[in-house]
């Protein structure tokens, strides 16, 4: 079982404890994929699926769709192609934040969400 593959079946059974309509079978139906198709996914047997099934799922499960994107080892169009307008300033970006502690990447986060440019 791959860690996606494993966090999508481990969320929809938490779910249908509570909600009968997380089912394989339904969720597969809701987002528009064959139930055999999902429990393979869900298995590890097949690779994670293309973006679009799986942003069907994240707004399905309830889940953030870039995590479960990262966790497919997959980017969103949206961001490929905001980093191929300016690729080398991104890819610098990238590397400098890779050794900040979570608060500083927060930080330059709101600092730039919030900046009067």
């Amino acid at each position: 079982m791959t860690y996606f593959g494993g966090h999508l079946r481990r969320r929809r059974e938490a779910l249908r404890k509570t909600d009968r309509r997380y089912s394989l079978r339904q969720v597969a139906q809701r987002v528009g994929i064959e139930p055999a198709y999902l429990s393979k996914i869900e298995r590890g047997d097949l690779r994670p699926p293309s973006e679009a099934t799986t942003l069907r799922l994240a707004r399905e499960l309830g889940e953030d769709p870039d995590v479960l994107l990262a966790m497919a080892g997959k980017v969103s169009s949206d961001l490929q192609a905001i980093i191929r307008k300016r690729p080398k300033m991104f890819a610098d970006l990238l590397r400098q934040l890779k050794q900040a502690p979570d608060h500083a990447v927060l930080s330059v986060v709101r600092e730039v969400r919030d900046g009067d440019w």
